[in-house]
Protein backbone atom coordinates (compact mmCIF):
# COMPACT_ATOMS: atom_id res chain seq x y z
CA UNK A 1 0.00 0.00 0.00
CA UNK A 2 1.61 3.32 -1.24
CA UNK A 3 1.87 6.22 1.21
CA UNK A 4 -1.24 8.57 0.15
CA UNK A 5 -3.48 5.66 1.31
CA UNK A 6 -1.77 5.18 4.41
CA UNK A 7 -2.25 8.73 4.88
CA UNK A 8 -5.78 8.84 3.71
CA UNK A 9 -6.89 5.96 6.11
CA UNK A 10 -5.05 7.12 9.43
CA UNK A 11 -6.86 10.57 8.36
CA UNK A 12 -10.10 9.26 8.20
CA UNK A 13 -9.90 7.70 11.31
CA UNK A 14 -8.18 10.74 12.91
CA UNK A 15 -11.36 12.23 11.83
CA UNK A 16 -13.48 9.65 12.59
CA UNK A 17 -12.27 9.72 16.46
CA UNK A 18 -14.10 13.00 16.96
CA UNK A 19 -17.17 11.79 15.19
CA UNK A 20 -17.23 8.64 16.69
CA UNK A 21 -17.30 10.43 20.16
CA UNK A 22 -20.21 11.78 19.32
CA UNK A 23 -22.41 8.78 17.79
CA UNK A 24 -20.31 5.94 19.80
CA UNK A 25 -19.25 7.74 22.90
CA UNK A 26 -22.62 6.42 24.56
CA UNK A 27 -21.82 3.34 24.29
CA UNK A 28 -18.43 3.45 25.53
CA UNK A 29 -19.20 5.18 27.99
CA UNK A 30 -22.26 2.86 29.34
CA UNK A 31 -19.69 -0.11 29.69
CA UNK A 32 -19.18 -0.10 33.34
CA UNK A 33 -15.51 0.38 32.89
CA UNK A 34 -15.50 3.48 36.07
CA UNK A 35 -15.90 0.59 38.38
CA UNK A 36 -12.50 -1.77 37.61
CA UNK A 37 -9.61 -1.38 38.65
CA UNK A 38 -7.08 0.90 36.21
CA UNK A 39 -5.18 -2.44 34.84
CA UNK A 40 -8.93 -4.05 34.08
CA UNK A 41 -10.43 -0.85 32.87
CA UNK A 42 -7.42 -0.79 30.49
CA UNK A 43 -7.66 -4.39 29.04
CA UNK A 44 -11.52 -4.05 29.18
CA UNK A 45 -11.47 -0.90 26.90
CA UNK A 46 -8.76 -2.36 24.88
CA UNK A 47 -11.11 -5.24 23.69
CA UNK A 48 -13.95 -3.54 22.96
CA UNK A 49 -11.66 -1.10 20.92
CA UNK A 50 -10.35 -4.26 19.07
CA UNK A 51 -13.55 -5.69 18.76
CA UNK A 52 -14.63 -2.33 16.73
CA UNK A 53 -11.34 -2.68 14.56
CA UNK A 54 -11.81 -6.31 13.80
CA UNK A 55 -15.32 -5.66 12.19
CA UNK A 56 -14.12 -2.79 10.08
CA UNK A 57 -11.24 -5.04 8.91
CA UNK A 58 -13.37 -7.73 8.02
CA UNK A 59 -15.45 -5.46 6.23
CA UNK A 60 -12.61 -4.27 4.40
CA UNK A 61 -11.50 -7.54 3.33
CA UNK A 62 -15.16 -8.36 2.15
CA UNK A 63 -15.23 -5.27 0.04
CA UNK A 64 -11.66 -5.68 -1.08
CA UNK A 65 -13.01 -8.81 -3.37
CA UNK A 66 -14.80 -6.33 -5.33
CA UNK A 67 -11.32 -3.74 -5.59
CA UNK A 68 -9.65 -7.39 -6.72
CA UNK A 69 -11.65 -7.38 -9.57
CA UNK A 70 -11.85 -4.35 -10.62
CA UNK A 71 -7.57 -4.38 -10.47
CA UNK A 72 -7.26 -7.60 -12.63
CA UNK A 73 -9.96 -5.75 -15.17
CA UNK A 74 -7.20 -3.22 -15.36
CA UNK A 75 -9.82 -0.50 -13.95
CA UNK A 76 -8.29 0.14 -10.83
CA UNK A 77 -7.48 3.98 -11.96
CA UNK A 78 -11.74 4.49 -12.98
CA UNK A 79 -12.28 2.99 -9.20
CA UNK A 80 -10.25 5.14 -7.17
CA UNK A 81 -11.74 7.90 -9.38
CA UNK A 82 -15.20 6.70 -8.60
CA UNK A 83 -14.38 5.95 -5.03
CA UNK A 84 -12.88 10.33 -4.64
CA UNK A 85 -16.23 11.74 -6.14
CA UNK A 86 -18.78 9.36 -3.65
CA UNK A 87 -16.46 10.64 -0.69
CA UNK A 88 -16.69 14.27 -1.43
CA UNK A 89 -20.91 13.28 -2.35
CA UNK A 90 -20.49 11.86 1.14
CA UNK A 91 -18.60 15.16 2.85
CA UNK A 92 -20.94 17.30 1.01
CA UNK A 93 -24.37 15.67 2.71
CA UNK A 94 -22.15 15.46 6.13
CA UNK A 95 -22.14 19.06 5.96
CA UNK A 96 -23.84 20.62 9.41
CA UNK A 97 -22.24 18.35 11.34
CA UNK A 98 -24.88 15.55 10.81
CA UNK A 99 -24.16 11.61 9.59
CA UNK A 100 -25.57 11.16 6.37
CA UNK A 101 -26.50 8.08 6.99
CA UNK A 102 -29.45 9.37 9.36
CA UNK A 103 -30.83 10.66 6.23
CA UNK A 104 -31.35 6.95 4.71
CA UNK A 105 -34.57 5.54 5.94
CA UNK A 106 -33.49 2.04 5.26
CA UNK A 107 -30.73 1.55 8.37
CA UNK A 108 -33.10 2.20 10.41
CA UNK A 109 -34.04 -1.72 11.05
CA UNK A 110 -30.46 -2.60 11.02
CA UNK A 111 -29.76 -0.06 13.85
CA UNK A 112 -32.86 -1.50 16.27
CA UNK A 113 -31.28 -5.02 16.02
CA UNK A 114 -27.62 -4.25 16.73
CA UNK A 115 -28.62 -1.56 19.12
CA UNK A 116 -31.27 -4.99 21.09
CA UNK A 117 -27.84 -7.16 21.04
CA UNK A 118 -25.33 -4.42 22.26
CA UNK A 119 -27.86 -4.42 25.03
CA UNK A 120 -27.80 -7.78 26.17
CA UNK A 121 -23.67 -7.43 25.83
CA UNK A 122 -23.94 -4.21 27.86
CA UNK A 123 -25.25 -6.31 30.77
CA UNK A 124 -22.15 -9.01 31.06
CA UNK A 125 -19.01 -7.86 32.07
CA UNK A 126 -15.44 -9.75 31.11
CA UNK A 127 -13.68 -9.28 28.38
CA UNK A 128 -15.30 -11.36 25.73
CA UNK A 129 -18.23 -9.38 26.14
CA UNK A 130 -16.64 -6.54 25.69
CA UNK A 131 -14.69 -7.75 22.62
CA UNK A 132 -18.19 -8.93 20.91
CA UNK A 133 -19.55 -4.76 22.35
CA UNK A 134 -16.99 -3.54 20.08
CA UNK A 135 -17.59 -6.29 17.09
CA UNK A 136 -21.64 -4.95 16.75
CA UNK A 137 -20.65 -1.02 17.64
CA UNK A 138 -18.72 -1.87 14.22
CA UNK A 139 -22.18 -3.06 12.63
CA UNK A 140 -23.80 0.45 13.64
CA UNK A 141 -24.57 2.20 10.19
CA UNK A 142 -21.70 5.24 10.20
CA UNK A 143 -21.10 7.79 7.49
CA UNK A 144 -17.32 7.57 8.44
CA UNK A 145 -17.07 4.40 8.29
CA UNK A 146 -19.09 4.10 4.61
CA UNK A 147 -16.58 6.89 3.86
CA UNK A 148 -13.17 4.39 4.82
CA UNK A 149 -15.13 1.48 3.23
CA UNK A 150 -15.44 3.44 0.24
CA UNK A 151 -11.90 4.17 0.02
CA UNK A 152 -10.50 0.84 0.50
CA UNK A 153 -12.13 -0.15 -2.51
CA UNK A 154 -9.03 1.92 -4.10
CA UNK A 155 -6.47 -0.29 -1.70
CA UNK A 156 -7.13 -3.54 -4.25
CA UNK A 157 -7.44 -6.58 -3.10
CA UNK A 158 -8.73 -8.46 -0.16
CA UNK A 159 -5.39 -8.03 2.01
CA UNK A 160 -5.47 -4.33 0.72
CA UNK A 161 -8.73 -3.41 1.95
CA UNK A 162 -8.41 -5.63 5.28
CA UNK A 163 -5.00 -3.31 5.89
CA UNK A 164 -6.96 0.02 5.04
CA UNK A 165 -9.66 -0.68 7.25
CA UNK A 166 -7.34 -1.89 10.22
CA UNK A 167 -5.38 1.18 9.69
CA UNK A 168 -8.64 3.30 9.61
CA UNK A 169 -9.49 1.58 13.15
CA UNK A 170 -6.37 2.12 14.38
CA UNK A 171 -6.52 6.04 13.45
CA UNK A 172 -10.06 6.39 15.52
CA UNK A 173 -8.32 4.35 18.28
CA UNK A 174 -7.02 7.63 20.73
CA UNK A 175 -10.26 9.22 20.67
CA UNK A 176 -11.95 6.22 21.34
CA UNK A 177 -9.49 4.92 23.93
CA UNK A 178 -10.02 8.05 26.08
CA UNK A 179 -13.52 8.61 26.04
CA UNK A 180 -14.27 5.59 27.40
CA UNK A 181 -12.12 6.60 30.12
CA UNK A 182 -12.66 10.30 30.69
CA UNK A 183 -15.69 11.01 27.83
CA UNK A 184 -17.02 13.71 30.02
CA UNK A 185 -14.13 16.19 29.71
CA UNK A 186 -15.32 16.57 26.15
CA UNK A 187 -17.01 19.27 25.61
CA UNK A 188 -20.14 19.05 23.60
CA UNK A 189 -19.57 22.70 21.45
CA UNK A 190 -15.80 21.18 21.14
CA UNK A 191 -17.52 18.23 19.50
CA UNK A 192 -19.84 19.73 17.15
CA UNK A 193 -17.19 22.54 15.79
CA UNK A 194 -15.14 19.69 15.15
CA UNK A 195 -17.67 17.81 13.60
CA UNK A 196 -18.45 20.54 11.18
CA UNK A 197 -14.73 20.80 9.95
CA UNK A 198 -14.53 16.87 8.79
CA UNK A 199 -16.78 17.28 5.48
CA UNK A 200 -13.70 19.94 4.56
CA UNK A 201 -11.22 16.92 5.26
CA UNK A 202 -13.37 14.23 3.34
CA UNK A 203 -13.12 16.90 0.58
CA UNK A 204 -9.55 17.11 0.25
CA UNK A 205 -9.03 13.52 0.50
CA UNK A 206 -11.88 12.82 -1.93
CA UNK A 207 -9.86 15.27 -4.28
CA UNK A 208 -6.68 13.26 -3.31
CA UNK A 209 -8.32 10.44 -4.45
CA UNK A 210 -8.95 12.08 -7.73
CA UNK A 211 -6.27 12.90 -8.43
CA UNK A 212 -4.37 9.70 -7.75
CA UNK A 213 -6.64 7.90 -10.13
CA UNK A 214 -5.65 10.37 -12.98
CA UNK A 215 -2.35 8.98 -12.91
CA UNK A 216 -0.81 12.44 -13.44
CA UNK A 217 2.79 11.57 -12.93
CA UNK A 218 2.48 13.40 -9.70
CA UNK A 219 5.16 11.77 -7.17
CA UNK A 220 3.41 10.02 -4.65
CA UNK A 221 -0.10 11.61 -5.46
CA UNK A 222 -0.55 10.86 -8.40
CA UNK A 223 2.20 8.59 -9.63
CA UNK A 224 2.24 6.79 -12.60
CA UNK A 225 1.24 3.43 -13.23
CA UNK A 226 4.54 2.13 -13.89
CA UNK A 227 6.16 3.87 -10.45
CA UNK A 228 3.48 1.63 -8.57
CA UNK A 229 4.59 -1.28 -10.47
CA UNK A 230 8.22 -0.62 -9.83
CA UNK A 231 7.21 -0.17 -6.11
CA UNK A 232 5.09 -3.17 -6.30
CA UNK A 233 8.20 -4.87 -7.61
CA UNK A 234 10.67 -3.22 -5.14
CA UNK A 235 8.22 -4.70 -1.76
CA UNK A 236 8.23 -7.81 -3.65
CA UNK A 237 12.02 -8.03 -3.83
CA UNK A 238 12.20 -7.19 -0.32
CA UNK A 239 10.18 -9.81 1.11
CA UNK A 240 11.86 -12.62 -0.95
CA UNK A 241 15.12 -11.16 0.49
CA UNK A 242 13.55 -11.13 3.71
CA UNK A 243 12.35 -14.90 3.41
CA UNK A 244 16.02 -15.94 2.46
CA UNK A 245 17.63 -14.96 4.93
CA UNK A 246 15.58 -17.15 7.50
Amino acid sequence: MDAPLIFSALALGFASGFHCIGMCGPIALSLGLSGAKAGRLVLKNLAYQLGRIFTYALFGALLGILGKGFELAGLQSYLTIFSGAVLILMAALSFGGQDFVTKIPQVSGVLVKVKIALGRQLQKTGYSSRFLTGVLNGLLPCGMVYMALTASLAAGGIAGGALYMLLFGLGTLPFMFAVALAGGMISKNFRTAVLKIIPVIMFLLGGLFILRGLELGIPYISPKPEALQVQHDRDEAGKTQGHSCH
